[in-house]
């Protein structure tokens, strides 16, 4: 279940976790929901079963190349057991292929994604976390820890945490209408991902004048769109008030896998 101070959100699989806020660079407060060890743990399962799986399959195959696949698959086992996870926490957005099962991802302990710097430190800091055997020390440290955070967690300022979705209701205007979904025209990093998903899940806390204002802070996103001097000025029915959060709506149905 999870624990906002000594109150009990609700209750599910995620027994231990617990819910952490925190703040963008931009402002934006983000809540979080700390995976517990056990989430965490099948999640490593997981992903060792897939590296597994690749080993098992190279050692069928790359013997028979004699010296050159022996060592093609040294090569191959590196880059397995260490950039594994930072490959695709780096470009998943901070999920390996268990995580994603799982549904939680890496983050930066502000709620932004996961950068190489980061991911790579938590990662080569497992071999502390192993000590003194099979990952004694690091459990120790997440049971200890009130986000769950092991000993690359706490280095790399990283938190795992449960993948936040944005649900179709977040994705309608007042008036039912639902957002069509757009593609954004230029290249967002993390945390202007990050940022607009924000805005999305709270676009309802927001009047619809706010909204409306809120999104066109992102004008170079929304292919032109009137702003609200130039809909006054040319008399554009009042509908078109809303143009810019429905496109700004539309752009993190995108980015949260919406087509």
């Amino acid at each position: 279940m999870s624990l906002v101070g000594n109150t009990i959100e609700n209750a599910g699989p995620e027994m231990l976790d617990t819910v952490k806020i925190a703040e963008t660079p931009e402002g934006v407060a983000l809540k979080l929901t700390c995976v517990s060890f056990y989430a965490r743990s099948i999640a490593w399962m997981i992903d060792a079963l897939i590296q597994g799986a690749v080993i098992i399959l190279l050692l069928f195959v790359l013997p028979g190349l004699g010296d050159f696949g022996m060592g093609l698959l040294f090569i191959v086992m590196f880059f397995l057991h260490w950039l594994y996870p930072v490959f695709f926490e780096v470009y998943f957005q901070g999920q390996t292929p268990g995580k994603k099962l799982m549904k939680i991802q890496v983050l930066l302990i502000d709620g932004t994604m996961v950068n190489w710097g980061a991911s790579l430190l938590r990662n080569l800091l497992r071999t502390v976390d192993f000590l003194p055997f099979f990952y004694a020390l690091g459990v120790v440290t997440m049971l200890m820890s009130r986000d769950f955070r092991r000993l690359g967690d706490l280095a790399a300022n990283t938190i795992v945490v449960y993948k936040r979705e944005l649900k179709e209701k977040i994705i309608s205007q007042q008036d039912a209408v639902e957002a069509a979904v757009y593609a954004p025209k230029v290249a967002l990093t993390g945390k202007e991902q990050q940022t607009i998903i924000s805005y999305a899940e709270r676009r309802n806390d927001f009047s619809p004048e706010r909204a409306e204002e809120l999104a066109l802070l992102a004008i170079p996103l929304m292919d032109n769109l009137p702003v609200p001097n130039q809909q006054r000025a040319n008399n554009q029915p009042a509908e078109l008030a809303s143009q810019g959060s429905e496109r700004l709506l539309g752009i993190a149905a995108y980015l949260m896998g919406r087509r």
